[in-house]
């Protein structure tokens, strides 16, 4: 412990009240931040001659001073220490990076509902079902709901504007509403059926299909009782299919923490409406020298206060802090469970979640191993130093446009033997001669290396470039110019009838070119992060490209301003929606008349 510090003075002043406590060293850097029900216990239990890991003693020995913030319940203080361990990173915390993609099925309030995938924030507008672990679990849940039920799935704008049924019609995925092969009572009964199954109420499902069959069979409408009978035979196959009934809990979740060796994972599986519905498995930041239990209740605090949180938590491991339920409870506002598992069923679910931990861990390994490979045979290939244990950092250029229009570049970031998603970059190249595309690589790498210049920023080990001796000569111009020619820097230029493996790596120093067979790891590294800075140049582009279109031909229309251009673009969902949108269907935009509406219909159809 620090020499200066004076822990009997920190404890004599510690209120015995729940709240937040932070760990400081001397340069004023925050080690930790900690919630307790009881502030002086609490930081007592930290300043004892045996500490509970060789990782707290080591954190203990830096601290300098501990700022304490009194808060009015343990939730508070919960939603406060969440807060400042997402801002703050402390190095001693165990951090579970924030991920809000977890997808929902939705049913939406239209006069013929439609079910869709949905990711984003939920609204009182439609229904919404999850949320899932992973969008393949719920279009494979879709794709079953579609089968049973024959929901639309198109957007509105193709729906209000179709004038014979689509393909999911012609093979019995859709009932098609958009022209009046099924009437909206029926439709409404399909969509009350999926919303019961999608709430776990398959036995009620099955009785309303049993009842419906039956009652078409009196009635000798025997090919609507085939339906039926279809219906009830793929609700039938989807219960064989679960491992395990999950009996008087539809919605539970299981969460497991595995540690093996150095690598911790927390694996989370979600039983929705009875059905296991996958496993979502999240490997923690600062995780050196903590235990299982550690991670289970950090990502136990930290996921349930961004993410809806289920009537029951089943877990592989006994917390010690009761009152986390408590304070989640308040949190949502309505009861929570944490516990472990009771009965046979939930043993299986937790020795399932462990069991698929364990593997995710192997595969991280193994997936590490390879990258690690990948990187030393590049070092090697482009004789390049390497800093021991240093986590190499490359940036990849690529620029997309077509026919020089909507120019747009990218930079994406490969660091620590993966993708580095939140680092990635896109510049709207402006001021030069169309389709110039070693002026728009200039352009792009100033513009990225500008901060680095003036000592700000992060520096890279590998500048890649996608092109060839041209574009490589145009980045190397440039970072003469700032001051950064030491930067190694390497271009990837496409291979003989642009055939994948045949690439060429180019030096900007006029060696020749090198190539390596398509089997060796550093040129299939090279490849995966070229190809990601190519998909995302041309996903930049190609939003550019759209905005552009649509707001250029709507601009030429007199008397179309903001307002009435948000209404279109709002009601038709985009540039083939206005196209494929009759004079009715303009007219019933609010704003739009009968004489504005022909000329929107005049200018779209001389276009095309």
């Amino acid at each position: 412990m620090n020499d200066a510090f004076d822990a009997e003075s920190l404890l004599a002043g510690a209120a015995e009240l729940p709240g937040v406590y932070r760990m400081i060293d001397a340069v004023g850097e925050v080690l930790y931040v900690g919630k307790a029900k009881n502030l002086r216990k609490r930081l007592a239990s930290y300043f004892r001659n045996n500490h509970q890991s060789p990782r707290i003693a080591l954190m203990v020995g830096q601290v300098a001073r501990v700022d304490t913030t009194v808060t009015r319940s343990e939730a508070e203080a919960l939603l406060l220490e969440n807060n400042l361990i997402k801002s703050l990173s402390p190095r001693y915390n165990i951090l579970f990076r924030d991920d809000k993609s977890y997808p929902y099925i939705v049913l939406t309030h239209d006069g013929y509902p439609r079910l869709a995938f949905f990711r984003g924030s939920t609204d009182r507008r439609a229904d919404y079902f999850g949320p899932f672990p992973s969008a393949v679990a719920v279009r494979e849940s879709v794709h079953l709901l579609q089968k049973m039920f024959r929901l639309r799935t198109c957007e509105n704008p193709v729906f209000n504007n179709r004038s014979r049924p689509c393909l999911l019609y012609q093979i019995r995925r859709c009932s098609g509403p958009c022209v009046g092969l099924v009437d909206r009572d029926s439709y409404a009964r399909d969509v009350r059926l999926a919303k019961l199954f999608l709430q776990g109420r398959q036995q009620d499902v099955l009785a309303a299909l049993s009842a419906a069959m039956d009652e078409a069979a009196a009635r000798l409408a025997f090919e609507q009782a085939a339906v039926y009978r279809d219906q009830i035979q793929s609700l039938r196959q989807v219960q064989e299919k679960q491992y395990v009934e999950s009996g008087q809990e539809p919605d539970v979740d299981i969460v497991a923490a595995v540690g093996e060796g150095q690598t911790l994972c927390v694996n989370l599986a979600m039983v929705r409406g009875g059905r296991h519905l996958g496993d979502r498995p999240r490997f923690p930041a600062n995780p050196a020298d903590s235990t299982a239990l550690d991670a289970l209740g950090a990502f136990l605090c930290q996921h349930y206060l961004a993410h809806p949180v289920p009537a029951r938590i089943l877990t592989n491991l006994a917390l010690p802090d009761s009152g986390l339920a408590d304070s989640l409870s308040e949190i949502a506002g309505r009861p929570l469970r944490i516990s472990q598992a009771r009965s046979v069923a939930q043993r299986v679910w937790v020795e399932m979640a462990e069991q698929n931990a364990r593997l995710a861990i192997a595969a991280r390994r193994a997936a590490l191993a390879r990258q690690g490979t990948r990187i030393e045979a590049l070092w090697q290939r482009l004789g390049l130093d390497r800093e021991e244990g240093s986590e190499l950092r490359i940036e990849c250029f690529d620029v997309s446009h077509t026919q020089g229009d909507s120019t747009v570049a990218a930079c994406v970031v490969y660091q620590g033997s993966a993708m580095r998603k939140s680092e990635y970059r896109r510049f709207n190249i402006r001021d030069i001669q169309p389709g110039d595309d070693y002026a728009a690589i200039r352009q792009v790498v100033q513009r990225r290396y500008e901060k680095l210049a003036t000592g700000d920023g992060v520096v890279p080990a590998l500048v890649l470039i996608d092109g060839g001796s041209g574009q490589v000569s145009a980045a190397a111009s440039v970072l003469e110019e700032m001051g950064l020619a030491d930067l190694p820097l390497l271009g990837v230029a496409k291979g003989e009838a642009r055939r994948p493996g045949l690439e060429m790596l180019v030096f900007p120093d006029g060696r020749e070119p090198l190539q390596l067979s398509a089997e060796d790891p550093a040129l299939q590294l090279i490849i995966e992060i070229r190809d990601e800075a190519h998909r995302f140049a041309v996903a930049g582009h190609r939003a550019r490209r759209g905005r552009a279109a649509q707001h250029s031909r709507l601009d030429e229309i007199d008397g179309i301003g903001p307002k009435r251009r948000k209404a279109l673009i709002t009601r038709f969902g985009g540039l083939q929606g206005l196209t494929d949108a009759g004079l009715d269907q303009l007219t019933a935009v609010p704003g739009i008349s009968r004489e504005l509406a022909e000329r929107i219909y005049a200018a779209f159809h001389r276009c095309h």
